[in-house]
């Protein structure tokens, strides 16, 4: 039974605003790596999906309108080793800055898509961090 406490049980899609699917898609894919897991036609443009991994998760790639603010999302990715995702998006021709490299915090730095889209990468680490 569904009750109001309950209603949400999990996140499917994060949308991301673009003003041309072709190039974002090309971009997600090529540079990034992810997978398409749908894309079809609708009304405004094409239902895009894509998965950076695992599919618990999915982006969306939804054409910007008017209504909608290019460049004001922040998703939080993850990787195993946040200097070889750094290094490679770098080389892709990524605007990416600095890692950032806290005590007590992942390694993690911050890039941006083609339509100026902010996204982070933080390290996966897997044991609990504490400072002392």
């Amino acid at each position: 039974m569904t009750t109001q406490a309950n209603a949400i049980t999990g996140i499917r899609a994060v949308s991301v605003p673009v003003t041309d699917q072709e190039q974002a898609l090309r971009f997600y894919v090529d540079t990034l790596g992810f997978t398409v897991l749908r894309d079809g036609p609708i009304p405004t443009g094409r239902w895009i999906e894509l998965a950076p991994g695992s599919d618990d998760v999915v982006v969306t790639l939804d054409h910007a309108t008017g209504d909608v603010s290019r460049g004001a999302i922040m998703i939080r990715f993850t990787t195993d080793d946040a200097a070889a995702a750094h290094t490679t998006l770098t080389e892709a021709g990524v605007d990416t800055d600095e890692i950032l490299n806290w005590p007590g915090v992942p390694p993690m730095f911050a890039f941006r898509d083609p339509d100026g889209n902010a996204f982070s990468i933080t390290e996966t680490i897997t044991e609990a961090i504490t400072e002392t």
